[in-house]
């Protein structure tokens, strides 16, 4: 290294220094560090292989004005999944107070605990349900808390097993980064907002905007 006035100066180097400091390091590990690393290890271990705790829904209404096993009467479904999505509900749709809260998917994964409460921040992981006052059967679902792989089929099953099938228009909002789509222009000049769509041969209604082109796919949740 050379200074201002030319006098050349050797730089100190740690690589030597930070072996030999970790090579002590291991020579000093005593028979009982040893045991307390490897029962570490082993609740590491158990805590992976633990099974998750249940999901539960619950809902805040069925109790008064239907029977617990009866299936909720429901026309339309919207799920938003994420914080954007979430987001947007917020903002666009439930700013209005045509909303009333209804219900709560209570879950625990290594990403996120929600609880069965309904007084949440934006910046909560939360998963609750809403109905339209005006009309009953229309139903949202704001969700943006995390849902692990092994947890999906289960948060699946909780929700819409609650609900009638018969009749039942399901919308899912959802969000990914421009960088994962598969597009032969530029990704910067796409229009703001970016917006596409897949839908079921049974939807027969117009769609809002242009269908997703392949190969792009839907993951996680939403493709659940």
């Amino acid at each position: 290294m050379a200074t201002f006035f030319g006098e050349v100066v050797v730089a100190p180097s740690r690589a030597g220094v930070d072996d030999e400091e970790s090579a002590e390091e291991a020579r000093e590990e005593t028979p009982e560090d040893r045991e307390i690393r490897r029962e570490l290890e082993k609740k590491r271990y158990r805590a992976r292989r633990a099974p998750r705790p249940e999901i539960e829904v619950l809902w805040t209404w069925k109790s008064t004005e239907s029977s617990a096993d009866e299936p909720l009467v429901c026309s339309k479904f919207i799920i938003a999944i994420g914080h954007n999505a979430a987001a947007f509900l917020s903002s666009f749709i439930l700013d209005s107070v045509c909303w009333e809260v209804v219900g709560v998917v209570k879950l625990w994964n290594e990403w996120c605990r929600t609880s069965n409460t309904t007084n949440v921040l934006p910046t909560d992981s939360f998963c609750l349900f809403y109905r339209l006052i005006s009309d009953p059967t229309v139903l949202l679902c704001q969700c943006s808390c995390y849902v692990a792989e092994d947890q999906q089929f289960q948060w699946l099953d909780k929700v819409f097993g609650c609900m009638q099938k018969e009749g039942l228009q399901v919308t899912i909002l959802s969000t990914c980064p421009v960088a994962d789509y598969k597009t032969q222009e530029s990704t910067l000049t796409l229009p703001s907002p970016f917006l596409k769509a897949l839908k079921t041969k049974e939807f027969k209604e117009q769609v809002c905007c242009p269908l997703l082109e392949q190969p792009n796919i839907v993951r996680d949740l939403p493709a659940a």
